[in-house]
């Protein structure tokens, strides 16, 4: 399978789920694994370069209502109570907020396409390829990108800027995307560059095909 370009047509930032409480305090109820910080930091970097070249970004905030009616089959598995309305924990990460011209989704599901207007919003964009960052890499990060896989987008992960449940789950789920999409798995110092090279003053649907 050749390794794609890196980029695609319109890029589309996708920021998954970057909320205060995936941090040492754990106050969403689920395991992550170390490192959220580092994660942060990468997180703000890929999105002042997204906003200096004029690519749109899409915030994704997972929130269940208190009354627990919206978790479906969520606490099925090893996953707690997480992410309710109003937790101090379910707000997005206060230098990861999305301005008035970027998108804010509020989910109840892992994909960011279930029960929301992710993909009206992306056909809107005319998106053909998405940058996903933030969490859990084998939960909403893993599914939204199959999901999107599955709609015929380009689909890239940062691998330093998304975390996992565990290091072992983040891993596993990083080789399932690549075996999905040769060239899907990225870094932070690439989706950078890339976005660095984006002129926003050209339209996206004339960049054609930007890295390797």
């Amino acid at each position: 399978m050749p390794r794609q370009p890196l980029l695609v047509g319109q890029p589309v930032l996708v920021v998954v789920d970057m909320q205060r409480g995936y941090d040492a305090t754990n106050d969403v109820g689920i395991e992550i694994m170390p490192g959220t910080a580092d994660r942060i930091t990468k997180a703000e970097q890929i999105l002042a370069a997204a906003r200096s070249g004029g690519v749109p970004v899409v915030f994704f905030q997972e929130v269940h209502r208190r009354s627990g009616i919206d978790f479906g089959r969520e606490l099925d598995g090893a996953e707690g109570v997480h992410c309710l309305d109003g937790n101090p924990g379910t707000e997005l990460v206060p230098s990861l907020m999305p301005q008035d011209d970027e998108f804010h989704i509020v989910k109840r599901r892992y994909s960011g396409f279930i029960g929301t207007e992710f993909e009206i919003v992306l056909r809107a964009l005319r998106a053909e390829t998405l940058v996903l960052i933030g969490g859990l890499t084998d939960v909403c990060v893993h599914y939204t990108f199959a999901d999107a896989h599955q709609r015929d987008f380009h689909v890239r992960v940062v691998s330093d800027c998304v975390g996992g449940s565990s290091v072992a789950r983040h891993t596993a789920s990083l080789d399932a995307m690549e075996y999905l999409q040769a060239g899907a798995v990225r870094t932070t110092d690439e989706i950078v560059a890339a976005f660095t090279e984006i002129d926003p003053k050209v339209p996206a649907r004339t960049l054609l095909e930007v890295g390797r």
